[in-house]
């Protein structure tokens, strides 16, 4: 698989099989992602990879948390804007929506929507989850870092014929993972991911969305 095949075929999949993956492959794209451009050679990100009994107990201790204490903490970062102009409102109402229709839960079963949500906190049944940290001290270029190293690590998987989704969705409930992960205190959770094979059987392997063209968003000159 060339780059192109990587970029076009990379989704966020929310169904995986229950198919392992091979401990020393995953080492080694989380090791090569590290190639990820980095201002200043910081290389800020901070990655736990969790898989096996590891995996399950962070898995049981959210499934506690959602029972006992649904609401999230304070967010440490909010992952969208307060009040989204267009047309980045309506780009994130379609991908909703037409995520909704191919489970079949309509807007106004929201108990469903909610139930459906909280797939998130079981890594849509992937067998490796991921968590990325980034230091406190750290700003907004060096946020930018941490997505070029999961972009790159993405792509990576791609070529293995792995999928993955990121999920900023756990970042809400960063005291519950730190509960169990116990890192760093100066550490701000950014995102989990879940990383395996995807599961083409299940409806929301349909879900690919759409981009906007580019001349939408680039100013071409001399080009």
């Amino acid at each position: 698989m060339n780059v192109s095949e990587a970029v076009a075929s990379r989704r966020s999949v929310r169904a995986f099989t229950d198919q392992p993956v091979a401990p020393e492959l995953l080492r080694d794209l989380l090791s090569r992602a590290a190639r990820a451009p980095s201002g200043g050679n910081l290389q800020p990100w901070r990655i736990y990879a969790l898989a096996g009994a590891p995996l399950a107990e962070l898995k049981e201790a959210m499934r506690l948390r959602l029972r006992t204490k649904p609401t999230p903490p304070k967010p440490e970062y909010l992952v969208y804007p307060p009040a989204l102009t267009e047309p980045y409102r309506t780009q994130r109402f379609a991908v909703g929506e037409a995520m909704y229709a191919l489970l079949g839960i309509p807007r106004e079963n929201k108990i469903g929507r909610l139930q459906w949500i909280q797939n998130n906190f079981e890594f849509f049944g992937a067998p490796v989850g991921l968590m990325c940290y980034v230091d406190r001290q750290m700003g907004p270029p060096q946020w930018s870092d941490l997505g070029m190293y999961l972009q790159t690590l993405m792509l990576l998987l791609r070529e293995q014929g792995l999928d993955s989704c990121a999920q900023e969705a756990w970042s809400l409930y960063h005291d519950t993972v730190g509960a169990v992960l116990a890192p760093p205190a100066e550490w701000t959770l950014f995102c989990g991911m879940s990383i395996g094979y995807a599961d083409r059987s299940a409806p929301l392997d349909r879900l690919v969305t759409e981009r906007a063209p580019l001349e939408s968003f680039a100013t071409l000159r001399g080009c």
